[in-house]
C-alpha cells in the first residue's frame, strides 16, 4: 500500500457565547482534518490540535511535510514520523509537531480500515470502556454559581460520575465559592476535578490548593504553566489534592523530563499536540514503568481508543455540547455516556466519519 495524496481541511465556527478559562477568552471554535489517500482506495483521517490559531499556519506546514509522505507505506508509521520530525529544521515542540500529530492519527486510521479493526484492539486492546469525566465549567458572562450548578447537574444526568470545573479566571476566594457551590449541587458521591489552565504562580496554587482540599477534589490540572517542574513538585508536596498535568507537553522526551521530575501525579498527554498516536503509546509505557495513570487530555474520537489500548488508562475527558456544540453534529457516529463510562465505536479504525454536508459552510480552507 502507498499514499498517494494528503490534504488538510480547516473549519471554524463561532461559539453561541465567549468562554474563558484561567489563561484565554475562546469566541470561537473548529477543526482542522488531515485526509491521507492510498492507492487502495482506503482515506485515513485524523486530527490536529488547536483550532484558535489562523488555518494558514498549519496549512504551510502540512504542505512543507507532504513531499515526505506521498509514496510512503501507511503502515511504516515509525519510519514516517522519525523523518517528519527534524528538530533542527522544523523545531522540537509547538506547531510543527501538532501537525505531525495529525498525520500519524490519519494513518494509524488507515492500519485500521485496512485491518478491518479499530485502532484500540491495534494497539493492544486492553478494555472495551473507560471511566469518563464530563469537562466544563467556563466563565461566561451571566454565568452565576447557581448556573454553574445548573451545568454540572446536567452532566451528571448525562451519566456522568465526574465533573471538571474551570479555576484561575477569578480571584481566588471567589473560585473557593465556585467550588463550593458544585460541591454542594452534586453530593458526595460524584468527583470533582478543577483546571487551571497554567493561571497561577506556585505559591497561589498552594494556597488555592489548600483550600479547596475539604471539598475532595481528585484532581488539580495544570496549576502552573508546563515548563516549571519544581513548581509543580512544590505543589505536589504542600496538598493532598493529586497534581495533573502534560497537555501542553512534547513527544517522549518532554515527558521523560516531566516524569524523571516527579511533578504530576497524573499524566494527560494529548495525542492531537505531542506526537500523535505513535508517541502517544511511548509515552503511555514510560508512564506505567513509573506506575503513574494516564488521562489524556481533548478529543474523546480519538483518545477512547488509546485509553482503552494501555492498562494504566484512568479517566477520559468528554466535552458535550455546552463547550462543543457541534460534537453531535459534525459526525456519523458519537461516542455517548452511560453509567460512568464510554466505549469505543467498534469500526474499522477510529470511526470518525466527518458529515461534510453540516461541516461546508464552516469551511476556511
Amino acid at each position: 500500500m502507498k499514499i498517494t495524496d494528503m490534504r488538510l481541511e480547516s473549519y471554524r465556527w463561532t461559539k453561541p457565547v465567549p468562554q474563558s478559562n484561567g489563561k484565554h477568552t475562546y469566541t470561537h471554535d473548529g477543526q482542522d482534518f488531515v485526509f491521507i489517500d492510498t492507492d487502495e482506495d482506503i482515506t485515513g483521517v485524523g486530527l490536529l490540535g488547536n483550532p484558535h490559531i489562523s488555518s494558514a499556519i498549519n496549512e504551510a506546514i502540512f504542505e512543507y511535510y507532504k513531499e515526505s509522505v506521498i509514496g510512503e507505506d501507511p503502515f511504516c508509521n515509525e519510519k514516517i514520523w522519525d523523518e517528519l520530525w527534524e528538530p533542527k529544521i522544523s523545531g522540537r515542540r509547538g506547531l510543527t509537531t501538532r501537525v505531525i500529530s495529525g498525520i500519524d492519527i490519519a494513518l494509524w486510521d488507515i492500519k485500521g480500515k485496512a485491518s478491518n479493526q479499530p485502532v484500540y484492539k491495534l494497539l493492544g486492546g486492553f478494555t472495551n470502556k473507560v471511566p469518563v469525566y464530563i469537562a466544563g465549567g467556563y466563565y461566561e458572562d451571566g454565568k452565576g454559581l447557581k448556573e454553574l450548578q445548573e451545568e454540572m447537574l446536567t452532566s451528571v444526568n448525562m451519566g456522568a460520575d465526574a465533573v471538571k470545573i474551570k479555576i484561575g479566571g477569578v480571584s481566588i476566594n471567589e473560585d473557593i465559592e465556585r467550588v463550593k457551590a458544585v460541591r454542594e449541587a452534586i453530593g458526595p458521591n460524584v468527583k470533582l476535578l478543577v483546571d487551571a489552565n497554567c493561571a497561577y504562580r506556585f505559591y497561589e496554587a498552594i494556597e488555592i490548593s489548600k483550600k479547596m482540599e475539604p471539598y475532595d477534589i481528585f484532581w488539580f490540572e495544570e496549576p502552573i504553566p508546563p515548563d516549571d517542574y519544581k513548581g509543580h513538585r512544590l505543589i505536589s508536596e504542600a496538598t493532598t489534592i493529586p497534581v495533573a498535568t502534560g497537555e501542553n507537553e512534547y513527544t517522549k522526551y518532554g515527558f521523560r523530563d516531566l516524569i524523571e521530575s516527579r511533578s504530576a501525579a497524573i499524566l494527560q498527554p494529548d495525542a492531537l499536540i505531542m506526537g500523535g498516536v505513535t508517541e502517544f503509546m511511548k509515552v503511555a509505557a514510560q508512564a506505567q514503568a513509573h506506575n503513574l495513570p494516564i488521562a489524556p487530555h481533548g478529543k474523546q474520537e480519538v483518545h477512547i481508543h488509546l485509553l482503552c489500548a494501555i492498562p494504566n488508562g484512568l479517566i477520559l475527558e468528554y466535552y458535550r455540547e455546552e463547550t462543543h456544540p457541534l460534537y453531535d453534529q459534525m459526525y456519523e457516529f458519537t461516542i455517548k455516556v452511560e453509567k460512568g463510562f464510554v466505549s469505543p465505536p467498534e469500526l474499522p479504525g477510529f470511526g470518525i466519519i466527518p458529515k461534510m454536508d453540516v461541516l461546508e459552510q464552516y469551511r476556511v480552507s
